[in-house]
């Protein structure tokens, strides 16, 4: 089977998937036509994921399919942005039918359940390698900022931490159903677009929360003070895992009052950095080039 063989497969698996009533041309053209709705911008984001580093190597090839979807999408979630498409750059050592085939299963999976269409994407020869954009649509000056967290807003967390840092800390990817199920099925929280709009400031959780509290701290210019004893920890995980641990794709967001589902953690401050417990603490989560 030869590269464009296999990409007419790769449609036909995405099925319904490839397409939506934004998408005007989807896979097959030269490039994919997307419709904007009236008043509106694209929001847009884009993650790379290699063999080793953001999974394990031999991991399943439907579960790596749904994490790198699903961890990607979260971005859009963060910004409070309606979700619409993604284009799929994938590079894989051999032409491995079945592989790829079962890891566009698994993005197919989490596109549904994003309500997202995979309109386009390439194919080629390299080291594994998936790369994932994603694109949604918020009204005109509405896309939700890290820079926008007022002296005095409750910082809250969409739902438990830690579960998938403690999969790669235990490496339990096999032994432990939940944690397996919290790193490999993580949820891009676009259920929450509607409930946000009231936030000031939003990040997802991907590096760990207190270097992503870091961030919209630094982005803001104030301080952020964390309760650690109002820190929700999914089971299996310690109260490290879910401070520092990344992978979990709950929204941290700032706003003048608790929003429905959320969890209050602690308050925007005057100041600068992280506060935990009243002290400075070290923020340092996942960061790729550190050595």
């Amino acid at each position: 089977m030869g590269e464009f063989a296999l990409i007419d497969e790769i449609v036909a698996q995405l099925g319904a998937q490839s397409r939506a009533a934004w998408v005007s041309t989807g896979p097959g053209d030269d490039a994919s036509v997307v419709q904007v709705a009236p008043q509106h911008e694209v929001v847009a984001s884009i993650d790379s994921f290699l063999e080793g580093v953001h999974f394990p190597q031999g991991a399943p090839a439907k579960d790596v399919g749904y994490r790198t979807f699903m961890a990607s999408s979260s971005d859009l979630a963060a910004m409070a942005a309606r979700p619409r498409y993604a284009l799929v750059a994938i590079s894989l050592p051999e032409l491995n039918r079945d592989y790829i085939l079962e890891l566009c299963q698994g993005m197919a999976n989490a596109a549904n359940v994003c309500g997202m269409a995979i309109c386009g994407g390439n194919l080629s020869k390299g080291p594994l390698n998936i790369t994932v954009s994603v694109h949604g649509e918020v009204a005109f000056g509405q896309g939700l900022l890290r820079s926008n967290a007022q002296v005095g807003d409750l910082v809250q967390v969409s739902g438990p931490l830690g579960q998938a840092a403690a999969c790669v800390r235990l490496q339990a990817y096999e032994q432990d159903a939940p944690l397996r199920d919290a790193y490999y099925r993580p949820r891009a929280r676009l259920d929450l677009v509607d409930t946000l709009k009231t936030a000031t400031a939003a990040i997802d959780v991907s590096d760990g929360c207190l270097q992503d509290l870091g961030h919209i701290a630094q982005s803001s210019e104030v301080g952020i003070s964390v309760h650690s004893q109002q820190v929700p920890i999914g089971g299996g995980a310690t109260l490290h895992d879910a401070l520092w641990g990344g992978d979990d794709y709950e929204l941290i967001a700032t706003a003048n009052e608790q929003l429905d589902g959320f969890t209050v953690i602690g308050e925007v401050v005057k100041g600068s950095g992280v506060l935990l417990d009243g002290e400075p603490v070290d923020q340092k989560g996942y960061d790729h080039f550190r050595s």
